[in-house]
Parts: C-alpha cells; structure tokens; sequence
C-alpha cells in the first residue's frame, strides 16, 4: 500500500505545479494525475475547503484519513500487506485494557512491546483533527462516530510512526506513504540496507554484507548528529532509545562535536553552553522558517555560526547543519555562488559523518554539481555528478530513473 499526499500518483519533482481550485491544498503534475486521485480526493476536499486556509490538517492527519477511507470503501488487503496488515499497527488488546486519559502508541515489530503514555496536549490536538476525519469520511452513525473519534487520535501515531517520507533525489520532500511490510524493519544508527522509492514502489537494497539470518536494518532519522540528539529523536517520534553498536560506543561523537583548536582551550562548561545554544537556535530556525523573511534567515545562520565558530571546528555537526540551512536559503534565493560556497564546505565533513552510501552525501554532490555545471565550472560540475551517481547506483540502484537523468545532465554538457 502506497497511501500518498503530494502527487498521489507519480511521487514527481516538477516546476509550476497545478492545485486544486476548491481547497487549494493538494497539488498535482498534470491533469491525468489529478483525474486519478479525485475518487480519493473528492472526500477530503469538501471538509478542507469548510475549514478554510487557517486550518491546514497535517500530512499525518490526512494520510490516516486517507488510510481510513480506503479501509471504509476498499477493506482488502494490498500487495505491501503480505507480511503486517494497516491494521496490525493497532494494539492487539482491546480499549477497555487502556486508561481512558492516555492512548499509547504501540510498535508492533519492536524486541519487546513498548507503552508509553502519549502527552495530553498530543491527544488534544490530534482529538481536535478528528473532526477533519469525521467529515471525510462522512460518518453518520453515533457509534461509528465515536468509534473515529476514539481511534483516530491512537491511529495518526501508528501512522506517523509507521510513515515514509517521500523524497527526490535532491531529498526534497515530495509527499508520505506508508508501506506496511517495509515497516517492519527496526532502527539502527549503522544500517545495512536504504529504502528508496521508484514512483509508488519502495525499494529496500542492502549497503553492506548481510550474513544469513542477519538481521535487516534501516535508520528512522537523520544520522549526521552525535548519540544523544539521535535518541532524543528516536525518543520524541519513535518511543524507544537505541542500542546500536554506534550508540553504545559512541565513536563518532567526538568528531561530530570537534571543538576548535585554541592557544587557550575552551573550559567543558563553555563546550556544554555552546552545545545548548547550538540546539537552540537549530529550534529557533526551524519556527523562523514559517514567518520570516529570507533574509532574516540567511542572518540567523550567519550570526548562529560566527557566534559558535569562538568553540566549534566547520566540520562540527551544529556548524553543518547550519551551513546547510543557509545554502538552502542561497538556492532560494538563487544566489548561486553563496550555496555553492557552503556546498564546499560541507561536503568533506558530511562524507565522514553520515555512513557509506549516504543519500544526504548523494544529495550535496548533487546540488554540488549542478551548481557547478550551472557557474560554467564543467569539469568540477561533472566530477560532483559522477560522485552522487556512485552513492546512487547502490541506493537506488542502476536502472533508477534518477540515474539516467543525472547521465544525461552530464552528457548534455
């Protein structure tokens, strides 16, 4: 099962996106997808256009409507369902087991069942949004009604935990899906196989030796930040710490954290200030993203990394991230010599930090290229390419559209 938000149909990057005229809010390649996905569409569409702009349900939120929908009007199981069904991401106890304060996300395929209470504010949000399910689905009945309205706010966590971000080759969100037998996998900071999508398929391709009877492993997150950022995460969004063997040693923390080199060295209270103020404003940026300028962004970044630069090496992982969010505001503002300055200074450290065969590290050699290629610096442009195409014919493997594409970008040069 492949339940999709954003271009339902071909998972496309694409300029000049059509929308739809009623809500506004769901947008597609071209008129053959939106024709396809108006049977699906047609429900949700109504209730968001009643809403109105000010309230703009989640991805997760509809993706569990559509979810729902689709068990209302089409219960038989998909392709992807072959080894755990949309609905065994339900508890298997009943409600009457639970406390009525609390719902608790359960993953069903962890080592042991993990029940942890889900914050009140959580719940009231989510019971809040239910409102939005209900009108999609056009529920009449008072029992079917309570029945949603008892479901959903403990089926948008199944979904949320269980969902698939969809991404181009550039890792630019596309849309969310969820792929019941994909999502078995557990997490690990050190993986042995990537998940990436063709179209509405998602393919799993192992990155190291896997003996037999070895367990599979993908990773959740992003796994550029040192052990603790990675749990809190895990912990926030999954509900479990994890035990991997790069969370137990923690080998690569130091040099995810480097401190710079001075004549008088940083005493450890000032490392752990910096630290603070580091996740900090990574928290602050990402709330400015949704009501300041570009240019207030650009100088957040700016100052954020003069600021930790008195403490931090360029290749420390909260310099980076800092980095990469101001090359993401240079491409939108299409200073093009300012993102390829930051691209350069990222990519060393990022090919040390993340794992072999990264998709982050693909995705900058990436940008990096096309930059280049775009500046008329053709041999360094084709280069890049040449290095994402490495990393991508084992994560997407050689046949991948992506592929192709990125040869032709460096044949038509």
């Amino acid at each position: 099962m492949a339940l999709m938000i954003v271009l339902p149909f071909l998972f496309l990057r694409k300029e000049g996106l059509s929308k739809c005229g009623r809500c506004k809010q769901a947008f597609y390649c071209n008129v053959e997808c939106q024709k396809e996905d108006w049977p699906m569409h047609k429900l949700e569409c109504s209730p968001m256009v009643v809403f109105g702009e000010n309230w703009n349900p989640s991805e997760t939120v509809r993706l569990t409507a559509r979810i729902l929908a689709k068990q209302k009007n089409h219960p038989e199981t998909t392709p992807s369902e072959t080894l755990l069904a949309v609905k065994d991401f339900e508890s298997r106890k009943s409600f009457r087991d639970r406390p009525r304060r609390y719902l608790a996300p359960q993953l069903m395929w962890t080592r042991s069942e993990l029940r942890i209470p889900w914050p009140k504010e959580k719940f009231s949000k989510s019971l809040n949004q239910t409102v939005f399910l209900i009108n999609l689905l056009k529920v009449k009945n008072e029992r079917n009604n309570f029945y949603l309205f008892f479901l959903s706010p403990r089926f948008s966590p199944q979904v949320n935990c269980n969902g698939f971000t969809i991404e181009d080759e550039e890792l630019s969100h596309l849309g969310s899906a969820i792929f019941p037998d994909v999502a078995l996998m557990n997490h690990s900071c050190c993986p042995n196989v990537i998940v990436t999508y063709k179209g509405t398929l998602a393919e799993v391709r192992a990155v190291q030796e896997i003996s037999p009877g070895e367990e599979v492993f993908t990773s959740y997150i992003d796994l550029l930040y040192p052990t603790e950022d990675r749990n809190d995460r895990l912990r926030d969004s999954y509900f479990f710490t994890c035990e991997c063997q790069e969370c137990t040693t923690k080998h690569k923390d130091k040099a995810k954290v480097k401190i710079r080199k001075l004549s008088d060295p940083p005493k450890a209270e000032a490392i752990c200030d910096m630290v603070r103020y580091a996740r900090n404003v990574i928290e602050e940026f990402r709330r400015a993203k949704h009501y300041k300028s570009p240019s207030e962004l650009l100088e957040i970044c700016e100052l954020s990394q003069e600021k930790m630069s008195s403490v931090f090496e360029d290749s420390n992982v909260y310099m980076l991230h800092m980095m990469y969010q101001a090359m993401g505001v240079c491409l939108y503002m299409q200073d093009w010599e300012g993102a390829l300055r930051y691209g350069q200074k990222i990519i060393k450290p990022y090919s040390k930090h993340y794992p072999l065969y990264s998709l982050n590290v693909a995705s900058m050699w990436l940008k990096l290229g096309r930059l280049y290629m775009g500046l008329e610096n053709k041999a360094a442009g084709e280069k890049a390419l040449r290095k994402a195409v490495e990393i991508m014919e084992v994560a997407h493997g050689k046949d991948h559209p992506y592929i192709s594409e990125i040869k032709q970008e460096i044949e038509s040069h």
